[in-house]
Order: structure tokens, then C-alpha cells, then sequence
């Protein structure tokens, strides 16, 4: 059952995929008529499941489920994953590499793999007050406090020491 994502509780579980480039409009409009398409379809042991999702700065599909309604089983999960791999090569775009990073820029969102972002720490092109986003989060609530925060508040912190 697709729900809108910003009605779906706090404890929610949520999947962050991070694109290696911004998304053009076009492919905008089409993703977002795919992924309505694959969360009213999504069931887990043939019972529906009760998500939402958003688009972020063109360059992040965020997936939510209330578990509190049905909860992702390892074949749902599969097929959430299967889905996101099917829009990888549609649109030929990296979303489940998890060895890269997301930071801003000023206005913009830089992307770079994990051996780059840390040699722009060591040249001091970016700081430990850099904006990155944390797509370790596991729910809403972690999301909305902890999705986009300053380096020295993620994951990201160890590269700084």
C-alpha cells in the first residue's frame, strides 16, 4: 500500500540509495511512476506492505516502511533490492555502491568515492563541519535528525582523527 512518506510513523524503517549523478526530469517523472508502481505491488509473504518514498536533491531515492503494519521479509527486501538494481541499469547510475560519499558543496552535492573524500580531508577541501549524508540511518526519526549533518556527527568523523 503506498502511503505518502512524510505520513508514515517515526519508527518506520527506511533504505537510503544514493546515485553517483543528479537525475534529469524526465528520468524524475519516470522513477517516481516506477517506485509508486513497485511499493503498491510490494508484499511480503503476500500480505501488502504499508510505504512511501521520496526524491532527494535529485540523487536520492528514499524508500519507508511502517513494520508496525507488516514487516520486510528477506524476499521483500530482495525484491526491493532487485527493483533498485533494475533502475541501476535502466538508467545506468550507481545506487547500491556504499564505498562512496555524499557531501555538500556549497549548493551542490558532490559524490566521491571513499579513497577521494579522504584525501580532500587531508588536503583540507573538506572539513569536519562539511555537510555529508549519513545513509546508515535505519528509520524516520533517524532521517529527519541524523540524514543530513555535519561530518563531525556521521560515520564519516573517523576520517577526521
Amino acid at each position: 500500500m503506498l502511503v505518502d512518506f512524510n505520513d508514515l510513523p517515526e519508527e518506520s524503517r527506511v533504505w537510503i540509495y544514493q546515485c553517483n549523478r543528479s537525475f534529469s526530469d524526465t528520468e524524475l517523472t519516470e522513477i517516481d511512476a516506477l517506485l509508486g508502481e513497485f511499493i503498491i505491488s510490494w508484499t511480503a509473504h503476500g500480505k501488502g506492505l504499508q510505504a512511501g518514498y521520496k526524491v532527494i536533491y535529485k540523487r536520492f531515492i528514499v524508500i519507508g516502511l511502517d513494520q508496525n503494519f507488516n514487516s520486510a521479509t528477506g524476499c521483500s527486501i530482495d525484491a526491493s533490492v532487485h527493483f533498485i538494481q533494475n533502475l541501476e541499469q535502466h538508467y545506468k547510475v550507481d545506487l547500491l555502491d556504499k564505498m562512496n560519499v555524499s557531501f555538500k558543496q556549497g549548493e551542490f552535492i558532490a559524490y566521491k568515492n571513499l579513497k577521494d573524500f579522504r584525501q580532500m580531508i587531508k588536503n583540507k577541501s573538506v572539513s569536519s563541519k562539511t555537510i555529508v549524508f549519513n545513509n546508515l540511518v535505519s528509520n524516520i526519526r533517524e532521517f529527519k535528525e541524523n540524514w543530513e549533518v555535519p561530518a563531525s556527527e556521521s560515520w564519516h568523523s573517523r576520517f577526521f582523527k
